[in-house]
């Protein structure tokens, strides 16, 4: 036997190890990987698992906020009683603003476009308010809560879009 035919038998009796050994390794590198994917996809689950439930209270909370800042309810809470237009206005916008605040960490649980469309539609809200306090035919605390009621009666609440909104993102998460 020579010595080419030597290396050539050497290399046939190799060839099927090195065979086995490539594929091995790329089963092995797959299993891996899809391992990697697995565990990552049930840390996620998990993770969703325990936030969902305070996402959707999150959500909750916003909704009662834009549903109780809409001027018609608002106005429907808030009874003008013997105030002056200026005190009626103002405690319309505190109480705005106080549900807000009540609400402000929500702002962690939704999406970031989602918390500045809460936030126009709270501003907008207040500026609408401001706006019809402004007519000079208004003179008590109850002539603006009738303006409020007739006014923004036929016009879409500024929360409404907001809302539409919200409900879009929750519908996102299922």
């Amino acid at each position: 036997m020579t010595m080419d035919d030597k290396i050539l038998l050497g290399f046939i009796a190799v060839l099927p190890a090195l065979v086995v050994g490539f594929v091995a390794f790329y089963f092995l590198t797959s299993f891996m990987k899809n391992e990697e994917r697995r565990r990552r996809f049930l840390t996620v689950r998990e993770s969703q698992g325990k936030t969902l439930p305070t996402r959707m209270a999150s959500y909750e909370r916003m909704t009662l906020f834009l549903e109780r800042i809409k001027p018609n309810n608002l106005v429907v809470r808030t009874l003008a009683g013997s105030m002056t237009k200026l005190q009626y206005e103002q405690t319309l916008i505190s109480a705005i603003d106080q549900e807000f605040e009540h609400n402000i960490a929500q702002q962690i649980y939704v999406s970031e476009e989602c918390w500045n469309i809460i936030r126009a539609a709270k501003n907008t809200t207040i500026q609408q308010i401001r706006q019809v306090a402004m007519s000079s035919k208004i003179n008590s605390g109850e002539d603006l809560r009738q303006a409020i009621v007739n006014e923004l009666m036929d016009k879409r609440a500024p929360s409404a879009a907001a809302l539409s909104y919200l409900r879009s993102e929750v519908k996102d998460l299922f």
